[in-house]
């Protein structure tokens, strides 16, 4: 590992995260999860359309033309590119 990380610390960022996502789900109505998943299956369509229409993607460019934060728009193309979607 680079040095400076702490794999206690990372591990433990890990499970704080876990257990912020199990915890919005208790909360959260299923019907409001029904409507983000539509939202966001529709955001990753437009994304591919934008995708194929370029010929390289870059995260501030992306985010700008669909409307994303810088971060939110480095993440879709990270989970497209994994899924080999684009």
């Amino acid at each position: 590992m680079d040095e400076g990380v702490d794999p206690t610390q990372m591990c433990q960022t890990l499970v704080n995260r876990v257990s912020q996502s199990e915890q919005l789900m208790a909360v959260t109505d299923p019907d409001i999860l029904i409507l983000f998943e539509d939202w966001l299956d529709e955001l990753e369509e437009e994304a591919i359309s934008y995708a194929k229409k370029q010929d390289h993607v870059e995260a501030v460019s992306f985010a700008q033309d669909l409307g994303l934060s810088e971060r939110g728009a480095s993440f879709l193309l990270s989970k497209l590119k994994l899924a080999n979607k684009i």
